[in-house]
């Protein structure tokens, strides 16, 4: 490496936010990254440890040690180059990806882990400002035409994979706007939608062609039963259309049924999904008119589950000038810090606090609802009561319900499968969890049980984080062109 002893001088530099009052009055982003000389030093952190659990903690198998050297030496264009050759989109992990590679670097085991996102963050954004991501159009073309359903994540990243194979890639997308999550889940304030445009001019440059407001299957709800999400499309292609079209088709959509809660008064009005009120406000800060948008103005405003879609709802809500956010999650309240010598290199169980909660939110662990109390039709509290895990499931605490007041209940409680209209319009055969059944084997991998078609990203694995489709997008282009040319040059 090229500072030996950096580990032992330096210490980790956190990227900075911009001052809550400030930052709680727009939907910008407001993460102040790291400047040149502080990434250098936290790449000069990067021990020599001979075996890189990072590489292996990160699901696309960034080359860490070097690009992390390379910061160091100031040599950004290689640097680039390097994090490029394992991540289409490293713009967008490095601002939403919870960094399981950090939590696998060896100096973790005993200090603080190198700011390896932070320092992914300042290559990506100097690599834009300095003009040196441009398009890379394939130098011969194969004749093969491939159909990619869902342009999220995955389906971007495969795409792009495949164009630059030198395949005719058509991406089709239910909504008006390429994205998925990352443009109707993920919040401005996160992530602005900026950087989803930009990739998608690199990739028309590259000859991918764009589809959008096109539902694949003949599906009168194609969003699934009971979702309440208004969907967008204006036009619907049949699987037989694109089988006949084109050489391959591609399936990767995400898995957007939202898991719901059946508790009693669960009909009454003011308790939505996450994904009713997120994609609402993404869409007005794009500058849509949204009718009757969902508020959190001024309201009692109660989220149910503790992941990263109920921040998301915290974050949104206190923008909105919320009265007061609580966030319930049904596990007990995990260690502010983790068992380091028991869990490293794996994912650690602890508490974590994002920039939303640090903004206003109250939260209450080991928490469940029994009951939606409401007044003329519409919700006004929540009857619960603490719960623990004995013997393999929740028990209820005695004496304990409680009453919280709610105007507004948002349900982030995750997602159980993809819409099954989809996978059903193609006989797609599904495992045991409703995704799409094709395995990942390196012959014949993510092929699903209908000829020519292929299944990648959460519609294959189930819910997951945005850098695990990016390389199920990039694993999946690989067996795609693999399937139409008989070898592949693209990596896995």
């Amino acid at each position: 490496m090229g500072k030996i002893t950096g580990f032992m001088e330096y210490e980790r530099i956190e990227e900075g936010y911009k001052p809550v009052p400030e930052r709680v009055k727009h939907y910008k982003e407001f993460v102040v990254g790291l400047d040149q000389e502080q990434a250098k030093i936290q790449g000069a952190r990067c021990m020599d440890c001979g075996t890189p659990f990072c590489n292996n903690g990160c699901p696309v198998n960034n080359v860490i040690p070097d690009f992390n050297d390379l910061v160091y030496r100031q040599d950004w264009v290689s640097a680039i180059e390097v994090l490029h050759s394992t991540n289409n989109f490293p713009e967008f992990t490095g601002r939403i990806c919870p960094a399981p590679c950090e939590a696998a670097c060896v100096l973790n085991i005993n200090n603080d882990p190198i700011g390896i996102k932070s320092i992914e963050h300042a290559i990506i954004d100097r690599a834009w400002e300095e003009g040196w991501v441009v398009p890379r159009p394939a130098r011969h073309k194969t004749g093969r035409k491939v159909a990619v359903v869902g342009a999220g994540p995955a389906g971007m990243a495969a795409a792009q994979q495949l164009a630059r194979a030198g395949h005719d890639v058509t991406l089709f997308e239910k909504n008006d706007r390429v994205g998925g999550l990352l443009r109707y889940g993920i919040p401005d304030f996160k992530m602005e939608k900026s950087h989803i445009d930009r990739r998608v001019e690199q990739m028309k440059a590259e000859g991918v062609v764009f589809r959008t407001g096109v539902v694949v299957g003949a599906a009168k709800d194609p969003l699934g039963k009971g979702s309440k999400v208004t969907n967008l499309a204006k036009e619907t292609v049949t699987p037989e259309q694109l089988k006949k079209e084109f050489d391959a088709v591609l399936l990767t959509g995400g898995a957007e049924q939202s898991r719901d809660l059946p508790a009693p008064g669960r009909e009454l009005d003011g308790i939505h999904f996450a994904m009713e009120f997120l994609p609402q406000q993404n869409r007005v800060n794009a500058g849509d008119k949204v009718k009757g948008q969902l508020s959190a103005s001024g309201k009692h405003v109660i989220v149910i589950g503790g992941g990263d879609t109920g921040s998301d709802c915290v974050g949104t809500s206190n923008r909105h000038g919320a009265a007061s956010v609580t966030q319930f999650e049904l596990m007990p309240m995990p260690p502010e810090q983790e068992n380091k010598p028991l869990v490293w290199p794996y994912w650690p169980y602890k508490l974590r606090t994002s920039s939303s909660h640090e903004e206003g939110c109250e939260r209450e662990f080991a928490i469940s609802t029994k009951e939606f109390i409401g007044e003329k039709g519409k919700v006004t509290g929540l009857k619960t009561v603490q719960v623990e895990f004995k013997d393999g499931r929740f028990v209820e605490v005695p004496d304990t319900e409680k009453i919280y007041k709610a105007d507004l209940v948002l349900l982030a409680m995750g997602f159980v499968s993809p819409v099954a209209p989809v996978l059903d319009a193609f006989g797609i055969e599904k495992d045991a969890r409703g995704n799409a059944k094709a395995t990942v084997d390196f012959t014949g991998g993510y092929a699903t049980n209908v000829e020519k078609v292929f299944a990648a990203g959460d519609m294959r694995r189930g819910q997951s984080l945005v850098v695990w489709a990016i390389r199920e997008g990039r694993q999946a282009a690989r067996a795609v062109d693999e399937f139409l040319m008989g070898f592949s040059d693209l990596p896995r």
